[in-house]
């Protein structure tokens, strides 16, 4: 049996089989989310709060030193470069959103676990680490959606746009969010999926799991208002048994198959076809002559992108020198000799992990904090490199089919 009595656009009361449970709709830089948090749950009084965080990014909320903690070289050695981008692109952009508003982003959730401590009422952390998020939302585009991914990313990281507070409130509204669903739907099904619909799926079975069910418990749990009415028909859904509350596979990043691995090496055996094919055609000279051209096109382009960043002139002639080898061997990329040789060579400081976040609001700051012009360094290193390839495999097409 459910009962639904919500009082308005941000809050569902759901009453299922022993459990009562309270969704409460926010957004994550509002202030008024914040006081109707608190206030709900100081006038509720659940036996149970469940926030939509991870115990990370709480962590990071609370710990004035958890940014200090970050070895950015064995972040780019482990290859995670690219998710540590698109981590801090999405909380700089929720800083400097709430940085106008004086509210810092996720402060709902954290006023939340604050009021049950405040009652003595138990709390849990019911989303996904949110690497593994983006880990899964990367694996399942393909390189056109990575490319849009990537763009959206950099396009959001530097928009002066600004939001009023009215408009804020606007995105608890039901009406605003279909729109909003509707429209990076179509833009990114693959990420769409996996940050909205599955987390929907997640939050709603780890809710379920901690609701307090024992005598008519209650539970308030606090969740953005993006997946409010996700949540709830989830939900609604385990309660009739329709739908089991086994998440642990949304846990898991999908590994690429043969296929997938095969792939990667597609464009370093094109080229090494192409220049085998010129020694077979005019020989050696020839052949040698192409190998040269790849290499100075390769790493000349990886070798442009670290110098619009900056990069540390070892850092410029480590993006030259590994772009090659980085081709040749698909398992690394540019972006690890580039991005170490420049961490090496100005070693981020205390300072710099501590404002790392807010670092992300300008062009200026990016460029002045160590941490993320090693980030830039990797990144458009890699990208230089990666237009190295695509640029030279036609004009080695070209030379080897005029010789």
């Amino acid at each position: 049996m459910t009962e639904n009595s919500g009082t308005s656009d941000t809050r569902i009361d759901l009453r299922l089989g022993g459990r009562e449970i309270i969704l409460v709709g926010t957004a994550h830089i509002s202030r008024e989310s914040i006081e109707e948090v608190r206030e709900i749950i100081l006038r509720e009084r659940p036996d149970m709060v469940c926030v939509e965080l991870d115990k990370g990014r709480f962590d990071s909320m609370t710990q004035q030193d958890s940014w200090a903690k970050l070895d950015i070289i064995k972040v780019i050695r482990e290859g995670k470069g690219f998710l540590l981008i698109a981590n801090l692109v999405l909380s700089g952009f929720q800083y400097r959103l709430g940085d106008d508003l004086g509210v810092k982003p996720g402060e709902e959730m954290r006023a939340a676990v604050d009021a049950a401590v405040e009652i003595g009422a138990p709390y849990s952390f019911c989303d996904r680490e949110v690497h593994r998020t983006l880990r899964r939302a990367w694996s399942k585009c393909g390189l056109w959606n990575k490319c849009k991914l990537l763009a959206g990313l950099l396009s959001s990281a530097f928009s002066t746009e600004k939001l009023s507070e009215a408009e804020i409130e606007n995105l608890k509204k039901q009406s605003e969010l279909d729109g909003m669903m509707k429209e990076l739907a179509d833009y990114l099904p693959p990420v769409k999926e996996t940050l909205i619909d599955e987390r929907d799926r997640y939050l709603a079975a780890r809710i379920w799991q901690n609701a307090a069910q024992d005598g008519g418990g209650k539970t308030v749990a606090v969740v953005g208002a993006g997946h409010l009415e996700g949540i709830r028909a989830r939900i609604e859904r385990i309660a009739s048994g329709t739908e089991g509350y086994d998440v642990s596979e949304l846990e898991t990043v999908r590994k690429p198959g043969p296929g997938g691995k095969a792939a990667s090496w597609i464009i370093p055996a094109v080229i090494v076809a192409i220049i085998a094919a010129g020694f077979f055609r005019a020989g050696a000279e020839l052949s040698l002559d192409m190998l040269l051209r790849w290499m100075l096109w390769n790493g000349s382009l990886a070798a442009a992108g670290s110098l619009i960043a900056l990069a540390h002139p070892l850092a410029i002639l480590a993006s030259f020198v590994g772009a090659p080898i980085a081709t040749l061997s698909p398992v690394i990329g540019v972006g690890l000799f580039s991005g170490v040789a420049q961490a090496v060579m100005h070693r981020p400081r205390i300072e710099d992990a501590e404002t790392l976040v807010e670092s992300l609001c300008s062009v200026k700051g990016v460029y002045r904090n160590r941490i993320t012009r090693v980030l830039l360094v990797f990144f458009l290193s890699s990208i230089g490199g990666m237009v190295g390839n695509f640029v030279s495999i036609p004009r080695l097409a070209g030379i080897l089919m005029n010789a």
